[in-house]
C-alpha cells in the first residue's frame, strides 16, 4: 500500500515536471523564435532610424492657371497630407472598422486577435474587424511581404508585430494614423487617402463627408471587391457596415447612422490617367518640356511630388474641347456624305492594304511565314473591338481592315489659344482623341497653311514700302519660267479687268493678286519676314509660298499671328508658369522676356489688323458675323490648301489669338469639295462656337470685350481708297479676258 502511494506521488511529480517542462518549452521556444526574428535570423528588420525616416513616393501634380488640378505624373498615384487635414469622421471610420482599440494598445492587440479568431472564424461575424492592428497594417504596407526573402506566414506576422511595436515607440498615435492613411492602397494604382478622395469623389480629404469617408475606409479590406466604381452595391453594403461600427463605437448617433445608410452611393470619379481627362495633349507637352529640366535639377517627375502651375485656362480648355467635338461630329457627317460611295476608304482597297502593311498585325503574320492571301484572310476576320467616335467609343464587330478604313476617314484637329501680349498658352487641343491619336497637331505636325500665310506676305510688302492702296490686277498669269504655273482664283475674282487694293485682295483671298504682291516684295523678303514673326520652319524659296505651300507647325503660326496682335512685339509661346517642390519651395518661375524683339512696325501691324477685320466683316470669314452672330472685335484669315486637304482659320482678338487646323492624318485623302473643306466651313466654327460661349460668361469679359487700338488719322487716310478699280475703256478694248497673260516671274 505504501509502495503504491509512493508510486502515485512519484507519478504526480513526473506529470508536474513534464507539464512544467512542456509549459517552459511552449513559453521559451516562442520567445527564442521571436528573438531570432528580432535579430534578423529570418531576414533583417528595418531599423528604428529607417522607420523614423519614412519617405513616400509622391505624384507630381499639374494645375491650370486658375489652380485647378488637371493631371498627374506618377509611378504610384499618391499625395501625402498632414494629420490636421484629415477630418475627424475619416479617422473615426477607420478606427471603427479596422482597429477599435487603436488608442489602447502599443502596436499589437492580443485581446482583439482572440476576439477576431472567435467571432470571425468561428461565428462568421464580419463586423468584428480585422486581426491586425492599424500599426501592423502600416508595417505591412511599408514593407510588403512580396519584397521580403521569406514568405512564411508566421514569420511575416511576427515581423509585422515587432515592426509595429518599434513604430509605436517612434511615432504618436496621430502620426501613425496619418502614415497609414497616406500609405494604404485604394486600388486603381491609387495610394493614400488624398489621391483616393480626389479620384472617387473629386474632393480634398479635408472636405470628405462621413458617408464618403466610410466608402473609402470600407475599400481597405478588398480594394477591388469593394471598389465603388466597379461594384457599387457591394461598396454600399460595406459602407453601411462601417457606419454601423461608427455608431456602435459612439462616433455617430443612431439617427445619423440611419440617415447616412439610407443614402444612395454617389461618386464623382476622376481618372488621372495620363491618357484621359482634360487637355491630354497639353499635359504630354508639359511632360516633355519638364523631363530635361528635371534631369538638370536632379528631381524625379514621377516620384518627387512637384507642383506644376501652367498657363492653361481650365474653363476655356473645357469650352474649346466641347465645341471642337461638337463641330467635328457634324463635319464628319458632311465629309462622309460628300464622298459617298466613291470614298477612298470604300473604293480603294489598295490604299487600305498599303496602310495595313505598316501595321504590327501584318508584320507579325508576315514574320510567322503566312502567305499573302492568308494574311489578308486573317486581317479580314471580324471580332469585337472599340473604335473611336467624337463623344464616346463605339463597340463594334469589325476586322483589322475595317478598323483601318475607320481610322483613315477620321477627321483630326489642332487648335491653340495664346495670349498675344505675353505668349501664355490658354488652350491646347493637339488632336481629336488622345487615346487613339497620339500625334500632336499643335507642336509636332507640319501642314500646308494655305491662305493663312497671306497676311505674312502682305506684311512683308508693307515693310518693303508697298502701300495699302496700291492696286494689283486680278488677271491670271501663266509664268513661263515656272513650268507654266498659273495660279487662279475661285469664283469670278479672276475677272481680267479688275484691280484690287491690298485690303480688298486680302478680304477676298485673291490668289492672283497675292502672287503679284509676292513678286513685287521678293521671296527672300517674305521668308525673312516670316522668320522675324516666329516661323522657324524652313520655307521653300518658290512663288507658291504666297498661297501657303509651306508646311508649318500650328504653334509657329500662333506665334506669328501673336506678333501681329501685339503690334510687332514677338512673344515666345510658353505653358509652364511655376514649379514648386513638395514643401512649396519655388523651384522655377517663368521669366518675362527682358528684351523686346520686333517683327514689324506698329503702323503696319495696325494696317494688317484692319485689313483682317474686313476679312471677318465681309470677306471669306464673314460667317463669324452672319452665321454665329459675333460682334466682337475680331480679325481673321481663312485658309484652304490644294485638293481641300487642309482647312485653317486664324483669329486675332486684342487679348487672344486662336489658330485652328482641321484635316486628316492620311495625306492621300482630302475633303470632296471646297464647300465642305474650306477653312470657313471646316475650321472657322471651332473658334466661332468657342467665342460665342465665351461671350456668355462674365469671367471672359476682359477678353471678349477688349477693343483694338483705333487707327490714327494718318493710317485711316492711308487705307481710304476704292477697294476695286476697273480697267479703263481702252485697256478693256484691247484686252482679251479669256486669254491668259504670259510672262516670267521676276523675284
Amino acid at each position: 500500500m505504501e509502495k503504491k502511494l509512493f508510486l502515485q506521488k512519484l507519478n504526480k511529480k513526473k506529470v508536474v515536471k513534464i507539464v512544467a517542462i512542456s509549459a517552459g518549452i511552449l513559453i521559451v521556444l516562442p520567445l527564442i523564435f521571436i528573438l531570432l526574428v528580432n535579430f534578423g535570423a529570418f531576414g533583417k528588420l528595418p531599423t528604428k532610424e529607417a522607420l523614423a525616416n519614412i519617405e513616400h513616393q509622391r505624384a507630381s501634380e499639374i494645375y491650370s492657371a486658375d489652380s485647378i488640378l488637371i493631371g498627374k505624373f506618377y509611378l504610384n498615384d499618391r499625395q501625402p497630407i498632414p494629420f490636421k487635414n484629415m477630418p475627424k469622421n475619416l479617422k473615426e471610420a477607420l478606427i471603427a472598422i479596422e482597429d477599435e482599440r487603436f488608442y489602447d494598445h502599443s502596436g499589437t492587440d492580443l485581446k482583439s486577435m482572440f476576439r477576431v479568431a472567435l467571432k470571425s472564424v468561428l461565428l462568421g461575424d464580419e463586423s468584428s474587424g480585422g486581426g491586425s492592428t492599424i500599426t501592423q497594417q502600416l508595417a505591412k504596407n511599408l514593407y510588403p511581404r512580396r519584397e521580403r526573402s521569406n514568405n512564411n506566414l508566421v514569420i511575416n506576422k511576427v515581423k509585422e508585430m515587432l515592426m509595429a511595436n518599434r513604430i509605436e515607440t517612434i511615432y504618436t498615435k496621430d502620426e501613425i494614423l496619418a502614415l497609414y492613411l497616406n500609405t494604404v492602397s485604394f486600388g486603381d494604382n491609387t495610394y493614400g487617402i488624398e489621391a483616393a478622395s480626389r479620384k472617387f469623389f473629386n474632393t480634398g480629404t479635408d472636405s470628405l463627408k462621413t458617408e464618403q469617408a466610410a466608402v473609402l475606409v470600407g475599400m481597405l479590406k478588398a480594394t477591388y471587391g469593394y471598389n465603388p466604381r466597379v461594384f457599387p452595391e457591394k461598396s454600399r453594403v460595406r459602407r453601411n457596415l462601417v457606419l454601423y461600427n461608427m455608431y456602435r463605437n459612439g462616433f455617430i448617433s443612431e439617427q445619423e447612422k440611419d440617415s447616412l445608410t439610407a443614402l444612395k452611393l454617389k461618386l464623382n470619379y476622376r481618372d488621372y490617367d495620363h491618357n484621359n481627362g482634360l487637355a491630354p495633349y497639353f499635359r504630354e507637352a508639359v511632360r516633355k518640356e519638364l523631363l530635361p529640366w528635371c534631369q538638370e535639377n536632379e528631381v524625379n517627375l514621377y516620384t518627387d511630388g512637384l507642383k506644376i502651375y501652367t498657363t492653361l485656362n481650365y474653363e476655356l480648355q473645357q469650352l474649346a474641347e466641347k465645341n471642337m467635338l461638337s463641330h467635328l461630329e457634324n463635319l464628319q457627317i458632311q465629309f462622309e456624305k460628300g464622298h459617298g460611295s466613291n470614298a477612298p476608304w470604300l473604293s480603294n482597297p489598295n490604299l487600305i492594304k498599303k496602310i495595313a502593311k505598316q501595321t504590327l498585325s501584318y508584320k507579325k503574320l508576315k514574320k510567322a511565314g503566312l502567305k499573302e492571301h492568308q494574311i489578308w484572310d486573317s486581317l479580314s476576320v471580324k471580332r469585337p473591338m472599340n473604335l473611336p467616335s467624337y463623344i464616346e467609343d463605339k463597340e463594334v464587330n469589325a476586322s483589322t481592315l475595317d478598323s483601318i478604313a475607320h481610322f483613315i476617314k477620321f477627321l483630326n484637329v489642332g487648335s491653340l489659344s495664346v495670349d498675344p501680349n505675353n505668349g501664355a498658352i490658354r488652350s491646347w487641343i493637339g488632336g481629336v482623341n488622345y487615346n487613339y491619336f497620339k500625334y500632336d497637331h499643335v507642336n509636332q505636325s507640319k501642314r500646308q497653311v494655305g491662305s493663312t500665310f497671306k497676311p505674312i506676305v502682305y506684311l512683308a510688302a508693307l515693310e518693303q514700302g508697298v502701300q495699302p492702296c496700291d492696286y494689283f490686277s486680278a488677271r491670271e498669269v501663266e509664268y513661263e519660267n515656272l513650268k507654266g504655273w498659273s495660279p487662279s482664283n475661285s469664283g469670278d475674282k479672276d475677272e481680267a479687268y479688275l484691280n484690287y487694293s491690298m485690303e480688298e485682295a486680302l478680304t477676298n483671298s485673291v490668289n492672283t493678286v497675292t502672287v503679284k504682291i509676292l513678286e513685287k516684295t521678293g521671296i527672300n523678303n517674305v521668308i525673312e519676314q516670316a522668320k522675324k514673326m516666329g516661323i522657324a520652319t524652313e520655307l521653300p524659296k518658290e512663288p507658291a509660298i504666297a498661297l501657303g505651300a509651306g508646311e508649318i507647325k500650328l504653334i509657329e503660326m500662333a506665334k506669328a499671328y501673336s506678333s501681329i496682335a501685339n503690334y510687332g512685339k514677338v512673344s515666345q509661346p510658353y505653358f509652364i508658369q511655376n514649379i514648386s517642390s513638395v514643401n512649396d519651395s519655388l523651384l522655377y518661375t517663368h521669366k518675362k522676356e527682358t528684351t523686346t524683339r520686333t517683327s514689324l512696325s506698329q503702323e503696319n501691324a495696325a494696317i494688317i489688323i484692319n485689313m483682317m477685320q474686313s476679312v471677318v466683316d465681309r470677306g471669306t470669314a464673314a460667317r463669324i458675323r452672319n452665321t454665329y452672330g459675333l460682334s466682337n472685335d475680331i480679325a481673321g484669315k481663312t485658309g484652304t490648301t490644294q485638293n481641300n486637304k487642309d482647312a485653317w482659320f486664324a483669329a486675332i482678338t486684342p487679348k487672344l489669338v486662336h489658330i485652328t487646323w482641321v484635316g486628316l492624318d492620311q495625306h492621300e485623302i482630302g475633303f470632296s469639295s471646297t464647300a465642305i473643306g474650306q477653312g470657313a466651313n471646316a475650321a472657322l466654327p471651332v473658334f466661332a462656337k468657342l467665342y460665342k460661349d465665351m461671350n456668355g460668361k462674365p469671367e471672359f469679359d476682359s477678353i471678349t470685350k477688349a477693343k483694338f487700338k483705333p487707327l490714327s488719322t494718318a493710317l485711316t487716310n492711308k487705307l481710304s481708297c476704292d477697294p476695286i478699280k476697273r480697267d479703263g475703256f481702252l485697256k478693256r478694248l484691247f484686252t482679251n479676258p479669256n486669254k491668259k497673260k504670259k510672262k516670267k516671274f521676276q523675284d
